[in-house]
């Protein structure tokens, strides 16, 4: 399927990721990990945004009270909506960085960690609280992506990048258990990066390496393939008006030739229908 495409923000980003629908603010956050860069864009004015977080960023999210919880190289970190910058979470640890997060209908922040060297089990995925409490969930994880959950709260998805699969858990409170595969990716579809959950409990995968975004259904169906013209989509979410507009980030690192779309955010208007998200409770 090849709907109707449009470039909502053309930039040169090196890894862009996680894009993410504020509503509070009516603008789509996403990050430029490796140039450690967040930016915004409000697609009713074109007003666009752009702040260093001097380390790699794997996340940006809003918070509840205004301002930015982010997965830093070192930890876990807040902005405040004046721009003050404080720690919540500081965990450095050599040849490792934040990659992507997310948060959980409770408010609480599900950030993953890899190494930099993409090492076998060499990353984690752990549940944040509002207050900082930091609970694992997930360890020798290698390359921690997508994470989201079904629309009545009680399925969770999750993709650890190099095992091929999205996996499924059931949510248990502030747990999640009974870790099975919900998909399993063919060899020549890419590799399943960032994931978004919609109001009819499709999954939607964004394919490095594989040019596509992909939906299943909620019994793990393929259904729709949406074609694009760059090799490395990495994240995807609704946003705009009434959630109807899919935002796509993409990435350049690593490609010899890269398409010149490459490393911007894209948007596909109208394709589905997207739920609400919850900010960061801290």
């Amino acid at each position: 399927m090849r709907p109707a495409l449009e470039v909502a923000v053309r930039e040169t980003a090196e890894l862009g990721e996680g894009p993410t629908w504020d509503p509070s603010a009516g603008r789509l956050i996403w990050v430029d990990i490796l140039s450690a860069r967040v930016h915004t864009y409000d697609p009713s004015t074109g007003r666009r945004t752009v702040m260093a977080t001097g380390q790699h960023v794997g996340a940006a999210k809003p918070r509840e009270g205004g301002g930015l919880v982010v997965a830093l190289r070192d930890g876990t970190g807040l902005y405040g909506a004046d721009g003050a910058f404080s720690w919540l979470v500081h965990d450095p640890v050599p040849g490792r960085r934040g990659n992507d997060a997310a948060v959980a209908p409770d408010g609480s922040l599900w950030a993953g960690t890899m190494r930099y060297d993409e090492a076998e089990g060499g990353g984690t995925l752990s549940r944040i609280a509002p207050d900082g409490t930091v609970s694992p969930v997930l360890d020798a994880v290698t390359v921690s992506n997508g994470t989201g959950w079904s629309p009545d709260g009680r399925l969770m998805y999750y993709i650890d990048t190099p095992t091929r699969r999205v996996d499924v858990f059931d949510v248990d409170g502030e747990r999640v258990v009974n870790r099975r595969p919900f998909v399993s990716v063919e060899h020549g579809h890419g590799w399943p990066d960032g994931l978004t959950v919609d109001a009819e409990g499709c999954v939607w995968v964004a394919f490095w390496d594989g040019a596509a975004v992909r939906r299943y259904t909620p019994d793990g169906r393929p259904d729709l393939v949406v074609e694009l013209p760059v090799r490395r989509p990495t994240a995807c979410a609704f946003g705009g008006a009434g959630l109807r507009d899919l935002y796509v980030s993409t990435a350049r690192t690593g490609l010899d030739a890269p398409h010149p779309l490459s490393g911007s955010l894209l948007v596909l208007p109208d394709l589905g229908q997207g739920m609400p998200g919850t900010p960061f409770g801290g």
